[in-house]
């Protein structure tokens, strides 16, 4: 069994393989394949820890419920960021956060929280297990998404978010604009689709009303 208590440092001894390294697209040299590879799910692995008081991000492992996640130090994925994590081996999904990142560590190899591990139905005595990295752009690039997403948690206790998009964006006056976003939750016993919409002012940024429907 893989299981640590410093977040600081991630060795891989003990792991039942070394994971290669994977290098994405220079962001800079070459933009558009970096965009593209930002859109594709990356075959990696994930490993698990009880986290640890300090982050490099400042962010705490007890952030979104220990839905949490460190990454490389080169990883493409920014300090707060939200990704998506699918287990093959259980179909499962889940939106973790960014909360910590490891120099050295490769691009493709996470280590979740222990509580984000088990979520994805994974046996801790694992230790480590092969996952797709879907990362998020889209809900990252719309702060009321995320703004949304965040209310979502809240107001679901005992949810995990395991998916969303984006639906419309709306113009209803030069002070008025709304936008809609739908999400995934899923519980131990069921699954279910929310659908959000926040109305705020483009001028002064205020959210001016929000609303969260099951569907």
């Amino acid at each position: 069994m893989y299981h640590h208590q410093q977040n600081t440092q991630y060795p891989f001894g003990g792991y039942p393989y070394q994971p290669q390294a994977y290098y994405p697209p220079n962001r800079g040299h070459f933009p558009h394949l970096f965009h593209m590879w930002r859109q594709q799910p990356i075959r990696g692995q994930a490993t698990w820890t009880e986290g640890g008081p300090v982050t490099q991000c400042g962010i705490p492992w007890s952030e979104n419920s220990y839905m949490t996640v460190a990454v490389g130090g080169n990883a493409p994925y920014e300090c707060g960021e939200a990704i998506k994590v699918r287990y093959p081996t259980t179909g499962r999904e889940l939106i973790v956060t960014v909360v910590d990142r490891v120099p050295g560590y490769p691009a493709n190899q996470i280590n979740l929280h222990r509580q984000a591990f088990e979520a994805l139905g994974a046996n801790l005595d694992a230790g480590v297990i092969n996952v797709e990295i879907i990362p998020s752009p889209n809900l990252e690039e719309e702060k009321w998404g995320k703004y949304l997403l965040e209310v979502t948690k809240i107001a679901y206790p005992g949810y995990n978010v395991v998916d969303y998009s984006f639906v419309n964006k709306t113009e209803l006056s030069p002070t008025k604009v709304r936008e809609v976003y739908d999400f995934v939750l899923q519980s131990p016993t069921e699954k279910i689709k929310i659908r959000g919409r926040v109305t705020y002012n483009p001028n002064t940024d205020r959210v001016l009303s929000f609303n969260l429907e099951e569907a």
